[in-house]
């Protein structure tokens, strides 16, 4: 099965992956592929473009490759804001859309207590454009974490 966990920064999406996810299962997560991928002392959150860049190269590797073995194992991938095109693939691949969502207050305020101030301008555009991913989508768990 292929689960793909989208939300905010902050929300939790990484928290849900671990109380879910088996030590079998794939697991997607580009913050996790740019630690992999930059050297000693690297921020957790870390979002320099070069950075970036490698890492969306590698998660797209990742993806490509692990949707190819759905069935033999869950692949757990986060995606914060899937687009129309995304959510047509992840619709293909019969994909579990999980919303991990605590809410724009509790978002906003571990932004301001752990994260890059830019990550509330991500923030507030996943609010806005949550009514679209609700649209493309058959039922809804507002404000918890739940399966879309």
């Amino acid at each position: 099965m292929l689960y793909v966990v989208t939300g905010p920064p902050a929300a939790g999406k990484s928290s849900w992956i671990q109380a879910h996810a088996t030590a079998r299962d794939i697991v997607i997560d580009l913050d996790l592929i740019a630690v992999a991928l930059t050297g000693p002392g690297a921020p957790q959150w870390n979002h320099d473009p070069i950075v970036q860049r490698v890492a969306q190269s590698a998660r797209f590797a990742a993806i490509k490759e692990a949707t190819q073995h759905l069935g033999k194992v869950d692949v757990y991938l986060i995606h914060t804001m899937p687009n129309a095109k995304a959510l047509v693939k992840y619709e293909r691949l019969k994909a579990r859309i999980i919303a991990v969502d605590p809410g724009q207050d509790v978002v906003m305020a571990r932004i301001e207590a752990m994260r890059s101030p830019e990550m509330k301008r991500v923030a507030t555009r996943w609010y806005g454009q949550r009514h679209l991913a609700k649209a493309a989508t058959r039922s809804v768990m507002p404000q918890s974490t739940g399966r879309w």
